[in-house]
């Protein structure tokens, strides 16, 4: 094996790890408490899910 492909694999596996790391914060949630009392939840989702204090 030539030493620029044995680099560029290097290379790609420590990308891969990267991108591993950053899927994981992705499926991480988290709140937050609005003004007005509102709860949302991020993460859940595509869009937050919000509780109001009426529900």
């Amino acid at each position: 094996m030539s030493e620029d492909l044995k680099e560029e694999i290097a290379r790609l596996k420590a990308e891969n790890e990267a991108l591993k790391n950053k899927a994981s914060d992705r499926g991480a949630l988290s709140m937050k408490v609005s003004e007005k009392g509102a709860l949302s939840i991020y993460g859940m989702g595509r869009f937050p899910v919000t509780l109001y204090k009426e529900q």
